[in-house]
């Protein structure tokens, strides 16, 4: 009897897709992956990529024929149409999951919380949002809580802002540094001395892979904050400034005045100055939860993670790498 788990990742190609993939083949599964651009190798990284599209569901439902768990990794880029596509992406993988009984696993974010529920977010914190896009996130679990009462099992591991290796979607690599070039500045979107929850990209997929290897002992609707780093501007500066062995970076602000005014004009700057709310107040994740389920080491250790970040980025230099193995 094959026993091989298979799962289908959606969204395959992004930061976390990625990373969820390449923790699954670790822990033993097989994995499909479907892209509406997949590569021109169908057996590419041990995955199986399919060509499809995350909005028909007849394609949805091919690739999960077979499969125990559907990873609902994608997103609209560039932070556009999220009305028009969003939930009924969702819906599309809740039918898949259903025709096929596998469960669904959601990355989930903090655009649900509004400023009622800050500084320490539980499990258990209310779900106030603020902006439109907070609603589509809180809405999409609630789908996802109601469909839990008709078999359609589902786990959220809920983060911070993403930071890793093969990502560039993201505030680090779009934000606060500059991709392919050295570190000269650290660009920060709010206050240097508020925390900030900050996600390995690496150890959400291990977390992820180790979640599921206990899959048994998961309520069919389960959700888990992963706590990261928890870092003010100042804290984030100087563990920079210790890699790259640079003292010199310089501490910048993030030009918000010039986002808004192009906002008019730009769907994704106007949809980043709504979010702005998430860089005026402290925010951390409470993983204590996660913690007493997994037990032993979550997060791998800062440094590491953003030493390895910054080399996929281009923007650790050869100097810095051995001006850093010298320390």
């Amino acid at each position: 009897m094959n026993t091989t788990r298979v799962a289908l990742v959606i969204g395959a190609q992004g930061g976390i897709g990625h990373e969820t993939c390449v923790a699954l083949r670790r822990h033993g599964w097989q994995v499909r992956a479907l892209a509406r651009r997949p590569t021109d190798t169908p057996e590419q990284d041990g995955l199986m990529w399919l060509m499809g599209d995350a909005m028909r569901a007849a394609d949805v439902l091919q690739a999960a024929v077979g499969t125990e768990l559907i990873v609902h990794a994608v997103n609209p880029p560039g932070y556009k149409n999220w009305e028009g596509t969003v939930l009924p992406m969702l819906e599309n993988t809740i039918a898949a999951a259903r025709a096929c009984d596998a469960r669904i696993v959601l990355p989930g974010t903090i655009y649900n919380y509004g400023p009622d529920a800050f500084p320490d977010l539980t499990e258990r914190s209310p779900q106030h949002p603020i902006t439109r896009k907070g609603e589509i996130r809180a809405e999409m679990e609630h789908r996802l809580q109601a469909a839990a009462t008709q078999g359609v099992r589902s786990l959220i591991l809920r983060c911070g802002d993403f930071f890793g290796p093969h990502a560039a979607n993201n505030w680090l690599a779009q934000g606060l540094i500059r991709a392919g070039s050295p570190v000269q500045r650290l660009t920060y979107p709010g206050d240097y001395a508020l925390g900030h929850s900050w996600a390995y990209l690496p150890d959400v997929g291990e977390t992820l892979a180790r979640l599921l290897d206990r899959a048994d002992e998961l309520a069919p609707f389960q959700t888990f904050h992963f706590g990261g780093y928890w870092l003010n501007g100042h804290e984030l500066l100087a563990a920079l400034r210790r890699v790259t062995a640079d003292s010199s970076i310089r501490a910048a602000r993030f030009p918000w005045w010039l986002a808004q005014l192009a906002a008019p004009f730009n769907e994704t700057l106007r949809e980043l100055c709504r979010m702005r709310y998430l860089w005026r107040a402290p925010i951390r994740l409470d993983d204590r939860q996660l913690a007493a389920f997994l037990g032993g080491t979550l997060y791998s250790p800062l440094e590491q993670a953003l030493r390895t970040t910054l080399e996929s980025l281009g923007s650790l230099t050869p100097v810095n790498r051995s001006a850093y193995a010298g320390t």
